[in-house]
């Protein structure tokens, strides 16, 4: 079985994310959205809400697994059978910053392999930065926000 890892902070989950998702379920067999744990890092989202929402966004699929973790991506992928990591990329800034992990990754773990995914046309302006931005300041994010993940959000 190809199972791929989609892993982030996810604070919030957005379109776009589910659009990686998606389309990375056309190339693996199951894709296990995982959310990085730091405890070191306050969120808008607890990591509770980041995983119900995502799991109530995909409950009809049981192809995607949603799950927390900790320390290394890599890690994680051995310890769940992951051969692929999946990343998407909205601009040349993400390919920079996520071939360099990619890169060192390979060195870490060369049976571990990263797939990217650009973002589709009408994707790529959506960041959780901006949309965590949004909700601090009451701003409607519904054309950028599963409505699932915008129940989980308590400001």
């Amino acid at each position: 079985m190809k199972t791929a890892v989609f892993a982030g902070s996810f604070d919030p989950f957005t379109f776009a994310h589910k659009d990686i998702v998606e389309r990375g379920l056309a190339l693996f067999d199951k894709v296990i959205v995982a959310i990085g744990v730091n405890s070191a890092k306050k969120g808008l989202m607890s990591y509770d809400q980041r995983t119900d929402g995502i799991v109530d966004l995909f409950i009809n699929n049981e192809r995607v697994e949603v799950t927390q973790f900790t320390g290394l991506t890599i890690d994680f992928c051995r310890k769940v059978g992951a051969q692929y990591l999946l990343r998407g990329l909205r601009n040349t800034n993400d390919f920079e910053f996520e071939n360099a992990i990619a890169q060192n990754n390979l060195i870490l773990a060369p049976e571990i392999e990263t797939y990217f995914l650009m973002a589709r046309s009408g994707l790529g302006h959506i960041s959780s930065t901006i949309v965590r931005d949004i909700l601090q300041n009451a701003g409607d994010v519904s054309a950028l926000v599963p409505p699932e993940i915008i129940t989980h959000v308590k400001l």
